[in-house]
C-alpha cells in the first residue's frame, strides 16, 4: 500500500499570524514614537530660535530708545551720595520726542508686568507711551507688550549730578514658550536666554 502524499500548506497558522502581528505592531509603535519625538524636538528648536530672534530685536530696540532718549527716570533722591538706582519693580522712563510748537512731549515707559494667569512665563515686558501737555496727559496712553516669556529683567541706572543718566544696564532673561507635552513626553527643554547690554545716552546740549 502506497503512502499518501500530503498536500503542501498554502496559508499561515493562527499562531504564526499572531506572532507576525505582534512584531509588526511593536515595530510600528517604536517608529511612531521616534517620529513623534523628532517632531517635538523640531518644534522646540524652532520655538527657541524664534524667541531668541524676537528677544534680540526687542533688546536692540530698547537700547536704541535709551540711547536717543532724554530726561530719564526714575532717579535717586541724592545722585551724589547714591548715584546708582535699581528700580523695583523694574521700569525705566524717558522723553522720546518734544514738539516745541505744540508744547508737548512724548514720554515712554518700559516696565515689567506680571504675566496673565495660566501663562507659563513669570513676566511680560510692556511699552507705555504718554503725550504730555503742561504736565498733564493728553488722551489715553498707548501701551502694548514688547516681549512675553520674560523670566526676569532689571534696569541698573547710573546717574551724574543733575540728575543726568550716565549709563543704563539692561539685564534680560527669557525662556522660550515650549510645548508642555514635549517636555513631559520626550524630556525636551530649551535653555533660557540672557541678554545684557550697557547703554550711554547721547549728550544733548
Amino acid at each position: 500500500m502506497k503512502p499518501r502524499n500530503h498536500r503542501a500548506r498554502s496559508a499561515f497558522s493562527i499562531v504564526e499570524l499572531l506572532v507576525a502581528m505582534t512584531i509588526s505592531s511593536l515595530l510600528l509603535t517604536a517608529t511612531l514614537a521616534a517620529l513623534d519625538a523628532s517632531f517635538k524636538s523640531y518644534k522646540v528648536t524652532t520655538e527657541s530660535a524664534s524667541s531668541h530672534v524676537v528677544a534680540r530685536m526687542v533688546m536692540h530696540r530698547l537700547t536704541t530708545m535709551i540711547r536717543t532718549g532724554e530726561d530719564f527716570g526714575p532717579y535717586p533722591l541724592n545722585p551724589i551720595l547714591d548715584p546708582v538706582l535699581v528700580p523695583d519693580p523694574p521700569a525705566i522712563e524717558f522723553v522720546t520726542r518734544r514738539d516745541e510748537d505744540a508744547g508737548t512731549e512724548t514720554i515712554a515707559r518700559v516696565e515689567r508686568r506680571d504675566a496673565p494667569d495660566g501663562s507659563a512665563a513669570r513676566f511680560e515686558l510692556w511699552y507705555v507711551e504718554t503725550v504730555m501737555l503742561d504736565g498733564e496727559p493728553v488722551g489715553e496712553p498707548k501701551e502694548y507688550p514688547l516681549l512675553n516669556n520674560v523670566q526676569n529683567i532689571t534696569f541698573t541706572l547710573y546717574y551724574d549730578v543733575g540728575p543726568r543718566l550716565r549709563e543704563a544696564t539692561v539685564d534680560l532673561t527669557i525662556r522660550p514658550d515650549d510645548l508642555k507635552d514635549a517636555a513631559i513626553a520626550a524630556g525636551l527643554d530649551s535653555a533660557s536666554l540672557r541678554l545684557v547690554s550697557t547703554i550711554s545716552p547721547r549728550r544733548v546740549d
